[in-house]
This record gives C-alpha cells, structure tokens and sequence, in this order.
C-alpha cells in the first residue's frame, strides 16, 4: 500500500517520453533551429503585439508620460 503512489507517476513518466519522442521524430533534424534566439529577433517577435496591446489598453498615453518625465529629470 505504501508505493502504489509511485505507479501512476512512473506511468505518466513513460508515457510524456513516449510522446516526447515521437514529437521529436516527426521533425526533421535540420529543420529545427540549433541553439537559442537572438534577442533581437525575439524583440521584433514580441514589439508588434506589445505596440497593439498599448494602443488598445491605452498604454501609450502612460509609456510617453513617464518618458517626459524621465527626460525632465534628465535636464532635457
């Protein structure tokens, strides 16, 4: 009774890598990128989104407030 808790997390373990592998065998090796992103590419990834966001939530008004006031502060 004491290691019937054991069972199903062995299961599901074999299972998840199970599918696992099998993702990973439907992908060709050449087609997957090596290594990690460039930040600037996950910036231009990311800045479209993040610019509708502020445009529709109205975070531009907030975004230029604080850069004025940053700028006042700077002396310019």
């Amino acid at each position: 009774m004491a290691h019937t808790a054991d069972r199903p997390a062995v299961r599901a373990q074999g299972r998840l890598t199970g599918l696992l592998a099998g993702l990973s065998a439907s992908v060709p090796v050449g087609l997957r990128p090596a290594g990690r992103r460039h930040p600037l590419v996950a910036v231009m990834m990311v800045l479209p989104l993040a610019v509708l966001l502020g445009v529709v939530f109205g975070g531009v008004e907030a975004v230029l407030t604080q850069a004025s006031s940053v700028a006042g502060m700077l002396g310019r």
